[in-house]
Parts: structure tokens; sequence; C-alpha cells
């Protein structure tokens, strides 16, 4: 007996999947159905905003599950690891147990093309790892961990081959443990007894430590340094307000020795906009926004999350009122 033929305009590709849903979502609706979901929608701008900011996707929504694609495999675990720096900043705002925190499974595999929509195994898997991702954290399979491993700074625990339910082969899988900058996330249990937790860095980074002494390194590190400092500029673009429509303007801050600094004026008469950061030898930067002056005495703040890489710098964040706040810049 064989296979009946494929369907003659079936479409199949190569892609990178990132699934996401929260953990004990029924329980934080049935508690507080209004409170749960205007914290839902303000962490579904950021997400959103950080998946357009990494040039994926999003093809699916049901309820709490967002599906996203992308093209590339460092640029997705990118993005899943910054959604969840970015998502406990907004969740250390609230009370442990009305926390929304997602959990988030990356997957590349082949999908099948329907309309706007993927199916198939390689989203089934992207689903499968992340339920059994922990609350703020990450897992990823196998064939991502083998695109990443030389180019991201992250830690993980293998967490060996693991069955998924409807996936008919066992999947390698890993937990993120650490993201870049140094950042700890939840890590899910490892399977294997003694499972080991592998550093990965860049390869030149490694063949640095084992090939050179501390003050050939420290010479690197400050070389590295000086190629990222200068003057970064470029949009801001802020998502929708209580009063106040989506938007994006130019602005620019100087980075140098590991500090970013900046100021512009803002839209309302006499209101300043201070913008300080710190820049991690990983490349991860930190970056808070924050008004002076202007009428009523407003002190709107935010923080973002993001990175520096090849002149260019992306970060998304939130202020403390929801509203989401994306930076994309580049060195001048």
């Amino acid at each position: 007996m064989t296979d009946a033929p494929a369907a003659p305009d079936l479409e199949r590709k190569l892609a990178t999947i990132l699934s996401a849903d929260v953990a004990e979502y029924s329980r934080l609706m049935a508690e507080d159905e209004e409170g749960t979901l205007r914290t839902f929608r303000g962490h579904r701008e950021v997400f959103e905003s950080l998946v357009a900011l990494h040039r994926g996707r999003i093809f699916n929504t049901a309820g709490d599950a967002i599906l996203a694609e992308f093209t590339s495999t460092v640029e997705a675990v990118r993005c899943a690891t910054e959604i969840q720096a970015a998502l406990r900043t907004r969740n250390d705002q609230l009370p442990d147990n009305r926390q929304v925190r997602f959990r988030i499974g990356v997957n590349l595999g082949d999908v099948m093309v329907q309309g706007t929509d993927l199916l198939g195994d390689g989203v089934n898997v992207a689903a499968r790892l992340q339920s059994a991702a922990e609350p703020g954290g990450v897992i990823i399979s196998g064939s991502v961990y083998d695109q990443i491993r030389n180019k991201l700074s992250l830690s993980f625990a293998s967490l060996g081959e693991r069955s998924y339910k409807n996936i008919p082969q066992p999947v390698r899988t890993f937990s993120i443990t650490e993201a870049e900058g140094g950042a700890p996330l939840p890590a899910a249990k490892s399977s294997q007894a003694g499972g080991s937790r592998r550093k990965v860095w860049a390869a030149a980074a490694a063949v640095a430590v084992v090939a050179i002494g501390g003050g050939a390194w420290l010479y690197m590190s400050q070389q590295a340094s000086a190629n990222v400092d200068g003057v970064y500029l470029g949009p801001v673009c802020y998502g929708p307000g209580p009063n106040d429509p989506p938007r994006c303007f130019n602005a620019q801050a100087t980075l140098s020795k590991g500090k970013m600094t900046g100021q512009w004026s803002a839209r309302e008469p006499g209101m300043v906009m201070h913008l300080d950061g710190e820049l991690a030898s990983s490349g991860a930067i930190h970056i808070r926004m924050h008004a002076e002056g202007g009428p009523g005495g407003r002190r709107p703040f935010a923080e973002l999350n993001g990175t520096v890489h090849d002149g260019h710098l992306s970060a998304a964040g939130a202020f403390l009122n929801g509203r989401t706040a994306v930076i994309n810049w580049q060195k001048n």
C-alpha cells in the first residue's frame, strides 16, 4: 500500500516556529477576568512588538496562545529570551499570584502553508515544547540548538530525548537557563540524571579564552567595546496609549564604555525625555526612559531590553501604564 500523493498545490517550507501560551491562564481568569485580560493585552503588545522587531510574523492566535514564524532561528531565540526579559519587568510590578507568565517553545522544522497559517509537525513540536517549559522559561528543540550554539551567548540544560504526545519520534530537548547578559531563566527539570549545563559562547570568544592569556583577553574586550561606541539614531515607536494613538519619532543617544545616554524634547511643552542604559559584554542592553518637566508633573517611565549587534541597536519594553515602546537604531 502506498501513501496518497500530495495535493499539487500544497506548499511546504522550512521555518522556525515560536509557540507561546500563558501558564495558569484558567486560574487567573477565574479569579479576576478583567484584570487578567488587561495584563494579558499589555503583555501581548510587548510580545508583538518584539516579534516584529526580530522580523518574525504572528500567524495564529487562540485565547492565550500565540504562534509566530521566523526565517532566522537565531532571531527567533533572541526574540524568545527578550520577550521573557521584557515581561519579567512588567510582572515584577504585580503580586506573584497575579503575574501573567508565558511559556515558550521554539522548533525548526518543515511546515505546510495554508493561506497565512502554518500546519504540520514543525508547528506541533513547538507547541509540545512550550507545554514542557516553566512559566517565564524557554525550551528549544535539538534542531534549534544546532543552529544557535555557536552564535548566541546562552546557557542550556540538556533535557535529553523526550517523547511528546502525538509526536512520532523523540525530540532532543534543551532548556535555556541563562539569557544573553547573564539573566537567569526558569529551567525545566532534566529527565536524565546529571543533565549537563552547557555554556555556549560565540566561536571567536571561545577561541580567544582558550588560546590567549588574560591580558590579551582584556585588550580584546576593550577593542570590542570601542567598536560599538558611538552615536545611535533612528525611530522610537510607541504603541497605543489611553489617550494617544500609536506614533513614531526620531531620536538618538550616545554609547560609550558600556553606558548609553540621550535626551530629546517630548511632544508635551516643557517635557524632556531622558534615556540611560547599560551594555553587557554579550551585547545585551538594558534601557530606561523617563520624562522630566511637562504639565501636571507627569513622569512617564519605561524599561526596555534588547541587543547591540553589528552597529544595530534593537530594544523593546513598556511604560508603567502598559504602553509599549520599541527602539530600532543604527550606529551613525
